[in-house]
């Protein structure tokens, strides 16, 4: 699959995973892509993800939760949906267009092992690291094994 070069992550509050991938794909996306992240009811960035990502260098404080309406979406070439929510309610799409979906989990819904809420985030952040490295076919720094 080609690398893209204006992509969307969409999932329905637009305040966790979204927001992660974009925070990923701006590090990492080769120069010139253009990448944003919408929500089907967008909710305002969660505040454990700014913290989750800054934990690793990636600031997404000034990132906004912006509506899947308002994007040009028939100006994007991959549509990734994050959540089961945003799948079934994304728009129809262009032709031209690759549709991915990462179903992942809500990390604002369920705490990870040691029951924290920040445990969860981390978990659902590090696939989507992994997943956004694979996408745009550059190693992951979050990976031991790549570093």
């Amino acid at each position: 699959m080609p690398i893209p070069h204006r992509v969307v992550f969409v999932c329905t509050g637009n305040s966790a995973r979204s927001q992660m991938a974009e925070g990923f794909a701006r590090a990492w996306a080769p120069e010139g892509s253009e990448v944003r992240s919408a929500g089907t009811h967008p909710a305002g960035i969660h505040p454990v993800t700014i913290e989750v990502m800054a934990e690793i260098g990636i600031d997404v404080s000034g990132q906004t939760s912006d509506g899947l309406a308002d994007l040009p979406v028939e100006e994007v070439d991959h549509f990734v949906t994050l959540c089961s929510h945003a799948e079934s309610h994304c728009p129809t799409l262009p032709g031209h267009m690759t549709r991915e979906h990462w179903p992942l989990p809500d990390p604002a819904a369920a705490a990870g092992p040691g029951g924290t809420i920040e445990t969860g985030f981390r978990l659902v952040r590090d696939d989507i690291a992994a997943r956004v490295a694979a996408l745009f076919a550059v190693d992951n720094p979050l990976d031991p094994a790549e570093g």
